[in-house]
């Protein structure tokens, strides 16, 4: 990855960080993924941010296609992976998922 991916990747990932500190801010903890969710969707897409929601994400074998019910909460700019957890604790599947999506999707970066 060249040096200009890298800034990209950081500046996006610094805009995502703010956007989810004022959220939580704002709203405290407690509420459900989905509530996060879609606010964070709305601020970003109103900064500009292309931002898919949902993506089903197949695992590729050889030539068959592995429909296993993954699905990203949502990607930003083609770039980066948001896995939101409305949980008291990080438990060691939590990053797992999150390492699961960014092979299968080739990406480098998940928050």
């Amino acid at each position: 990855m060249g040096k200009t991916e890298t800034f990209y990747e950081n500046d996006l990932a610094s805009i995502i960080v703010d956007c989810c500190y004022h959220i939580h801010v704002n709203l405290g903890p407690g509420l459900l993924e989905s509530v996060y969710e879609e606010i964070l969707f709305y601020e970003l897409t109103a900064i500009g941010c292309k931002v898919e929601r949902q993506k089903p994400l197949p695992v590729i074998w050889k030539k068959l296609k592995l429909n296993l019910g993954f699905r990203t909460d949502l990607i930003v700019e083609d770039t980066v992976i948001i896995e939101i957890k409305s949980v008291e604790a990080i438990h060691p599947v939590h990053p797992k998922q999150l390492l699961t999506y960014l092979k299968l999707t080739g990406l480098k970066l998940g928050l």
